[in-house]
């Protein structure tokens, strides 16, 4: 296949701008943050509900309070689990996403049970599994990120770097291993994985993360080695995931924010589902 010179430039510039963007998401402070996976929250929810519709048109039946509704109730999630660390003049944003989500917990049933009137009640259930699919793992994120003293050596910035990092090498590790020796399938809903490049990439990515812990001395090399086992192994189930949605939809992208790399979901359907894992970790561990 002939070298693209255009499609190369458009991916490397998109590349560059979302490593700068991410970088000081992560980066800056607990602020920048919460608004950099907001916007990932938002961005993957309009995705989602897209490929849903795609699968099955009577989603866009639903009403738009139904729709975006949803959307701001998984959002609240994300203000709940700031631990108190956000705050407006004296409003707390954990106590402003606790006292809205309660409203929402008692308006979105009746708004979709108004909804199942008209359309399937599946459309309830598609509506559900976002909740647990999108705004739980970022809500979760946000409080890795919160959890700990805002002091830039502390696991408050090591946990969450750590999740997205190996998630990272991962993909690279697996891609290039892939390349050299990968022969076996992997599943049938992502052809080009094969069974050989993830199971090295998860390997690469336990030892390069364990050298970083090792040389750093931000977290022990047992920990950093679980979890980033972790993050590569169920990072890789999240990223079959979201191409059997995008099957089942009968697209190669889940969006088109990112140039010659797809949407929100195909940049971060790794993250949802390593994340999930990497706080239960976390949660019985520390």
């Amino acid at each position: 296949m002939a070298f693209n010179w255009q499609t190369f430039r458009t991916r490397a510039l998109t590349a560059i701008v979302f490593v700068v963007v991410m970088l000081v998401g992560l980066l800056w402070n607990r602020w920048s943050f919460f608004l950099l996976f907001s916007i990932v929250h938002f961005g993957a929810w309009v995705e989602y509900q897209k490929l849903v519709a795609k699968f099955n048109p009577q989603y866009n039946k639903i009403s738009q309070l139904h729709r975006y509704g949803i959307m701001i109730g998984g959002w609240c999630l994300l203000l709940f689990f700031t631990n108190y660390s956000l705050k407006i003049s004296t409003l707390a944003f954990t106590d402003l996403g606790l006292w809205a989500g309660i409203l929402f917990m008692i308006l979105l049933p009746v708004i979709m049970f108004i909804d199942s009137r008209l359309v399937f009640l599946g459309n309830i259930a598609y509506s559900i599994v976002g909740i647990i699919y999108i705004s739980l793992p970022l809500g979760l994120l946000i409080e890795l990120r919160t959890h700990w003293s805002e002091d830039a050596r502390s696991l408050s910035y090591t946990v969450p770097l750590l999740i997205i990092f190996s998630l990272w090498i991962n993909d690279t590790m697996a891609y290039i291993v892939g390349s050299f020796i990968g022969r076996t399938p992997l599943s049938k809903i992502s052809p080009k994985k094969t069974w050989e490049g993830t199971v090295g990439g998860v390997i690469l990515t336990v030892i390069v993360i364990s050298l970083l812990a090792y040389l750093t001395k931000r977290i022990s090399i047992t920990d950093a080695g679980i979890m980033s086992g972790l993050a590569a192994i169920t990072g890789t189930v999240g990223d079959l995931f979201e191409s059997k949605l995008k099957r089942m939809a009968g697209v190669k992208d889940s969006g088109s924010i990112m140039p010659g790399h797809g949407g929100f979901l195909d940049r971060f359907d790794s993250l949802l589902f390593a994340t999930l894992f990497v706080w239960l970790y976390v949660s019985i561990a520390f």
